[in-house]
């Protein structure tokens, strides 16, 4: 039905080093149904009927530029109540707590080892 090309785009390299990966929301449904009326004419028993439907909504833009990551979202114009609204909206604090611990164990590192020429 999609790949995760959909959900997670394509990304887009600028020239000054900057990448944007579009991040996007896609819901689709199908519904069907049917019948066979009870009917004195047999040509007369018949029903049916078939739908489907899909949206792609954009929610945000991942930003990298070298080893700074940045979430840019999307007024939605509503309530994030959604789950994948929330889970968005954590999101930029996760990347920050991500960062500074990859930060707290590179100043250790360097504190074991203070003089690596010697």
């Amino acid at each position: 039905m999609i790949d995760v090309n959909t959900i997670i785009g394509e990304e887009i390299k600028l020239d000054n080093g900057v990448t944007i990966i579009p991040i996007s929301k896609v819901t689709y449904g199908f519904g069907s149904g049917g019948s066979n009326f009870p009917s004195a004419s047999p040509k007369d028993m018949f029903g049916g009927g078939v739908g489907a439907g899909a949206t792609v909504q954009p929610l945000a833009f991942l930003v990298v530029n070298g080893t700074d990551v940045q979430l840019m979202q999307m007024n939605t114009g509503g309530a994030n109540s959604d789950p994948v609204s929330k889970a968005i909206d954590v999101f930029p604090e996760l990347v920050e707590k991500i960062k500074s611990l990859f930060k707290k164990e590179k100043n250790n590192t360097e504190e074991e080892n203070p003089n690596p020429s010697s």
